[in-house]
């Protein structure tokens, strides 16, 4: 009986190590060795371990499975471009344009200092400068090598000619009532005695005939009058106020400008010119002031057809991009250059407990088998 207890004893302890330590060894060489193992020529069987020799295998498996199964284009769609999904993107980007555009905490210039822009004002009053000042020398070049005439609008020059007629009438007109007037006799007359002083005895001989200039103030007043009313008159000065202005539609129009100041023109017009601008104070005041019903706009009107647009051009392009990432090819490289003493590190790690109940259920199995072997022993003997 005593020989009977040693053996079941024996073979238990046996069999129990052996079955404890087989799966030990089974599990480890499901990692190990990471490299195949020779001796001489020959390559040692089962080495390297098992998912270090069908690594490649493994790799190309996973790929096809998170394309073919996890990362697809319907799977995509449904947990990316989900109603959910749209809401809640539509939501923050409405959120994220009232926070940081329409607000009253930046003004133009600080969206212009964020983009790098820090003189827009100096360069604005630069330009506007350089502007008037092109634009001005090009005036002053224009209108010393051009005529008069070439200046003038097409329209312009015949309105301009029938002018002159009209003026010859006003002029012939107001002569006539000026030298009819009070006034006018007076200027006659004064005129008269200024004459007649002038003559010396022959002006007082003809005083003496004619008597005070008084009297000769009527029949110069009606002589004056018959001259103005002529029509040679007028027909003399029209030829001589049309000579004279085809002459002056002749002459360079800066022949009649040289006591102009054109650089005092000039400063002028920049001062007004950016004083109008007012660049700074227009920086200096936030979209909101500007566009006071554009985040109502935005948000309401812009932002959702957007998004949409967004969302469908997403979900037509999901497949090509997928095919375009070739993600099968992605998970390949990456499992296959990923280190086995990590990946045996991370497996072990999250699987330590089952494995040793791996381990201690191949040693309970062990010793039983060892028990029934003790018993078979006893009885055949």
């Amino acid at each position: 009986m005593g020989e009977f207890i040693t053996l079941l004893l024996l073979l238990g302890v046996v069999g129990a190590v052996v079955g404890a330590a087989t799966n030990y060894m089974a599990i480890k060489m499901l990692f190990r060795p990471y490299k195949p193992i020779y001796f001489k020529k020959w390559k040692l069987p089962l080495t390297p371990g098992l998912i270090p020799k069908r690594r490649g295998d493994l790799a190309i498996q996973l790929g096809k499975t998170v394309t073919d199964y996890l990362l697809t284009p319907d799977t995509i769609k449904k947990k990316f471009l989900s109603t959910e999904v749209r809401a809640s993107v539509l939501t923050f980007a409405q959120d994220k344009v009232k926070q940081e555009i329409f607000t009253d905490e930046k003004t133009i210039n600080d969206w212009l200092h964020l983009a790098g822009i820090q003189t827009l004002p100096q360069t604005v009053e630069g330009k506007v400068d350089e502007i008037i000042h092109s634009q001005l020398m090009s005036v002053k070049n224009t209108l010393s090598s051009k005529a008069i005439r070439e200046i003038l609008p097409t329209d312009l020059e015949p309105v301009l000619d029938r002018k002159v007629d009209e003026a010859v009438v006003q002029i012939l007109q107001k002569g006539e009532d000026y030298f009819l007037s009070q006034e006018g006799a007076i200027t006659i007359k004064n005129m008269l005695d200024d004459f007649l002083s002038t003559k010396g005895s022959f002006g007082g001989m003809i005083q003496m005939f004619l008597g005070d200039s008084t009297s000769l103030v009527d029949k110069v007043q009606r002589e004056l009058v018959k001259f103005l009313q002529a029509p040679g008159t007028a027909a003399l000065l029209q030829r001589i106020f049309i000579s004279e202005w085809e002459k002056i539609k002749n002459r360079p129009a800066m022949d009649f400008m040289n006591d102009v100041n054109f650089d005092t023109i000039e400063y002028n017009i920049q001062s007004y010119a950016k004083n109008a601008l007012a660049i700074e104070s227009r920086l200096d005041k936030t979209i909101n002031d500007y566009w006071p019903q554009g985040i109502q706009w935005v948000t309401v009107d812009l932002l959702p057809k957007v998004m949409e647009k967004l969302f469908i051009v997403a979900e037509n392009k999901i497949e090509d991009v997928l095919k375009r990432l070739n993600l099968a090819e992605v998970v390949r490289e990456q499992v296959d250059s990923f280190p086995i003493a990590k990946l045996e590190e991370l497996v072990l790690g999250i699987i330590s407990k089952e494995l040793k109940l791996i381990t201690w259920l191949g040693g309970i199995i062990g010793g039983l088998v060892g028990v029934i072997q003790a018993i078979v022993v006893l009885l055949t003997n």
